[in-house]
């Protein structure tokens, strides 16, 4: 049963993100998976239900890559304190990782191809593209640099400058990466940006060269 499951749940991501959530129904993903719509709901209760599911083993993903890169699992407001104990390592060792996921993996991929078709049509996958790719991210990054800062390990700056300046080659490469036959090129450029941005801002990194 767990195979059918997630069967469904992969079948249907590859149908959302080739004709848009809105277009595709419960029987069209029935009918790619050679079932009916009535075995087919022994497993999701509708289309919302497999797409909810969806959402959730992105966010799954992406907290166990945070609690195994020990970087913060939530957001500021949830978890103040894991902000002020994040090496500068273990932030370029996710980034690093999560790229690798969102540029490698089908299911992060077709997640992505999801959410930009659908972006413009439906104003919940607008704030869930802008939650996940876009502003999420963002905030994440400059809540993170502010609290290093406060603990002496970034170089005191505007932290939401800087969460932009950090963030905005990592998302152009997202995007540039679907056009490109080696996906490890875009990855080698990230691994350099992200070298040359530490380089600048660490205040570590500024005491050894001194």
């Amino acid at each position: 049963m767990a195979d059918t499951k997630e069967n469904i749940l992969h079948t249907a991501l590859r149908l959302f993100a080739r004709d848009g959530y809105e277009a595709v129904s419960v029987s069209a993903i029935a009918g790619e998976l050679g079932m009916t719509k009535g075995a087919l709901y022994k497993h999701y209760k509708n289309k919302r239900d497999i797409f909810d599911h969806i959402v959730a083993r992105i966010y799954q993903i992406d907290s166990e890559r945070a609690k195994e890169y020990e970087v913060p699992e939530e957001t500021f407001d949830q978890s103040p304190a894991a902000y002020r104990h994040t090496a500068v390592d273990k932030i370029r060792l996710f980034i690093e990782a999560q790229f690798h996921f969102l540029t490698e993996d089908e299911f992060a991929i077709d997640f992505r191809k999801m959410l930009t078709l659908e972006q413009y049509r439906n104003p919940e996958i607008m704030a869930l593209h802008q939650k996940c790719l876009v502003s999420g991210p963002l905030s994440y990054m400059e809540d993170l640099f502010r609290e290093m800062m406060q603990q002496g390990l970034w170089s005191e700056s505007d932290s939401k400058q800087l969460a932009l300046e950090f963030y905005a080659p990592f998302y152009f490469l997202l995007l540039l990466s679907d056009t490109m036959p080696d996906k490890k090129e875009a990855a080698k450029l990230l691994a350099s940006h992200i070298e040359r941005f530490i380089e600048k801002n660490s205040a570590h990194e500024k005491q050894e060269n001194a």
